[in-house]
């Protein structure tokens, strides 16, 4: 599995409510270098605020979702229209693989097992890819709040993995 440091797509992002100062006098602007090929989880475990554990426990998670191909189908299809006169309406999605059917109950298995509660937090910061700050906002909870309950559902991930 590919570690967080190796895949590096940076680009300087200014910081935001910078470039205006009190009473409307103009300050510099600073920006940060970000790593834009890197995770959420990926950002925690380089700053030391999850473990390898958590992290390969995640990343399994991760590769399970996307090998069952449960994000959101965005992309639109440019291969010629039916014949038929008939109405036409969205392309039904091609049957499932028995990979990806396995990587589905693989990855439902591993949810239920980290509990339902824990389980939201682990889906927005690992499979869907939200900041720590987003995911808080989205469930309502206070700020640093996520980082303990993700640490927690991360270590239920890891023992339903049996990860040493």
């Amino acid at each position: 599995m590919a570690g967080p440091k190796e895949n590096r797509l940076l680009a300087e992002q200014p910081l935001p409510r910078d470039g205006v100062g009190r009473a409307g006098t103009r300050k510099a602007a600073r920006s940060v270098t970000v790593n834009l090929a890197e995770s959420p989880l990926g950002w925690l475990l380089a700053r030391g605020l999850v473990t390898r554990r958590q992290y390969d426990a995640g990343e399994r998670l991760r590769a399970d979702w996307e090998r069952a191909q449960l994000g959101p189908c965005v992309t639109m299809r440019w291969d010629a229209p039916p014949a038929g006169k008939g109405a036409r309406g969205a392309p039904r999605r091609s049957d499932p693989t028995t990979a990806q059917l396995a990587a589905k109950l693989r990855f439902e298995a591993a949810a239920d097992a980290v509990g339902e509660g824990l389980s939201d937090i682990l889906w927005r910061i690992v499979c869907a890819g939200e900041g720590m700050r987003d995911a808080e906002v989205a469930l309502g909870w206070p700020a640093r709040a996520g980082r303990v309950v993700l640490g927690l559902a991360l270590d239920r991930l890891a023992d339903y993995y049996r990860l040493s």
